[in-house]
């Protein structure tokens, strides 16, 4: 197992870093690709053993209000085609307690280890995209 992370490590396919909680714990999200306009996301879900892309991973996605609100209408599920590739759109992130414009994002998929991260929207941006992987599931 060791020797396989190194090798994934090598190949440029390290574990993305789990990067704060989110407003997740509320159910699934809706299952949509979009929930308003502004800010399109695209991404690849990958896992960190042999570089692979992950069909079928479920990406949920939550946005926050411009009052850092998080509620269902914010939020979308998303699941990743055959090259492990995903589309999201939503309205610009909003900024909020000092915090940048972001999207909280948990990703799960069969046999690997959930990971929850966020993606956080450069200033000005309208279009995003992110390379997300995840670690394979202990036997």
């Amino acid at each position: 197992m060791l020797l396989a992370v190194l090798s994934a490590v090598a190949a440029g396919c390290a574990p993305t870093p789990v990067d704060a909680f989110g407003p997740f714990g509320r159910g699934m999200p809706p299952v949509r690709a979009k929930i308003g306009t502004g800010h399109v996301l695209t991404g690849v879900v990958l896992s960190s053993a042999g570089c692979r892309p992950l069909r079928h991973a479920r990406v949920e996605l939550w946005q926050s209000s411009a009052n850092g609100q998080y509620t269902t209408r914010g939020s979308a599920t998303v699941f990743t085609d055959r090259d492990g590739r995903f589309r999201f759109e939503g309205p610009q992130p909003p900024q909020y307690e000092g915090l940048p414009p972001h999207i909280h994002i948990r990703v799960i998929a069969r046999n690997h280890l959930t990971l929850v991260t966020r993606y956080v929207v450069p200033p000005g941006e309208r279009r995003g995209e992110i390379r997300l992987v995840l670690r394979p599931a202990p036997l």
